[in-house]
């Protein structure tokens, strides 16, 4: 049996949504963060290259492009030249702080009696206003 490669990782059950408010680099970006953080991405996975990942998704290399350098920049991964880009290990210190800031947002939640789907619904919206500044 073939080991599961970081790109079938990545498109398992997944593709962009074009008609989402979420610009289409930001959606892979928070994809990948996404399987980072929770260990299905582990640290020093190699991620595909910019233009394979670019052909699979039917999307610009500068769209793939534009997510890996905003994974780098947040520490998430780390390029490493010809090499290629890997899961980096700075990515749990990201999960901690996502993961504190949840809590926080949960304990608000429950203080003032708001309903889990319209503190969801908040969620969304605010991660949708933020990805288009």
């Amino acid at each position: 049996m073939n080991p599961t490669t970081a790109e079938q990782v990545i498109l398992k059950s997944w593709r962009p949504d074009a008609a989402s408010m979420v610009p289409v680099f930001e959606q892979l970006k928070l994809r990948i963060t996404d399987l980072a953080s929770s260990g299905k991405l582990v640290v020093g996975a190699k991620l595909p290259s910019v233009r394979a990942l670019a052909a699979q998704l039917g999307l610009a290399v500068n769209t793939v492009a534009k997510a890996y350098k905003e994974l780098e920049a947040a520490g998430i991964v780390s390029t490493q030249g010809r090499a290629g880009t890997v899961v980096a290990a700075s990515g749990d210190a990201m999960a901690a702080a996502v993961a504190a800031a949840a809590s926080e947002f949960a304990a608000v939640v429950l203080r003032h009696g708001v309903p889990l789907s319209k503190a969801l619904d908040m969620v969304r919206a605010a991660v949708e206003r933020a990805a288009q500044r």
